[in-house]
């Protein structure tokens, strides 16, 4: 089927062009979605009528995509599931989760605006494509860990953080606590020596006092 694509579509063509795409493709998404008429005289015709103001309405829409991938550009966000030893998820990390994640951050994106080919199903930093327009797509990270702390060590090591490492990342902190608490220990019983210290030498008889005894 020949199309009038009413915007740019990637891997497509541009705004204007005439292209032929499959049936499916152009009554289940060009058309409904308003991105493309069929390639008749008559909207050939209107096309052309229409072209000027259909350019400047993808300006200004591609201006504000601009504004907000300024906004997006670096962004990470952190999406906490539970998984297994090898770092499998126990579920998945979808394009709705991704946007609700990023909507949550505080910049406010659809589903259909998330590009990700297959769910996320392993903890890590994943790269995930935002597309604004169709002519502006940004990067963005979906830190996915078992908890805000693994999140905050992968962020900063850049890779995943096994349940290995965890578990020593773990064990060294209690072993932190525990030095921490003897040592507090420590310091308050010899302040409590220094202090019984001299009472004890003020209730010892004197030598002459022994003396006299």
């Amino acid at each position: 089927m020949d199309v009038i694509l009413l915007e740019r579509i990637e891997k497509l063509g541009q705004m204007g062009e005439v292209v032929k795409v499959k049936p499916g493709f152009a009554r289940n998404y060009l058309l409904p979605q308003r991105k493309a008429l069929r390639a008749t005289k008559e909207n050939l015709a209107f096309f052309e009528t229409q072209r000027g103001q259909l350019e400047a309405d993808n300006l200004k829409r591609r201006g504000e995509a601009e504004s907000v991938a300024e906004k997006l550009d670096g962004l990470s966000v952190t999406l906490i599931r539970q998984a297994g030893e090898g770092g499998q998820l126990y579920g998945s990390v979808t394009a709705r989760d991704v946007a609700t994640a990023v909507t949550e951050a505080g910049i406010r994106v659809e589903r259909r605006q998330i590009e990700l080919e297959k769910a996320i199903k392993m903890l890590g930093l994943h790269p995930v494509k935002v597309r604004l327009h169709p002519e502006v797509a940004v990067t963005v990270t979906a830190n996915v860990a078992r908890s805000e702390e693994e999140a905050e060590a992968q962020a900063e090591t850049g890779h995943v953080v096994s349940a290995e490492e965890q578990r020593e990342a773990e064990e060294a902190l209690v072993e932190a606590v525990i030095a921490e608490v003897e040592a507090d220990e420590e310091v308050a019983e010899a302040t409590e020596n220094e202090s019984a210290g001299p009472a004890e030498d003020a209730e010892a008889p004197s030598e002459e006092e022994e003396q006299k005894v």
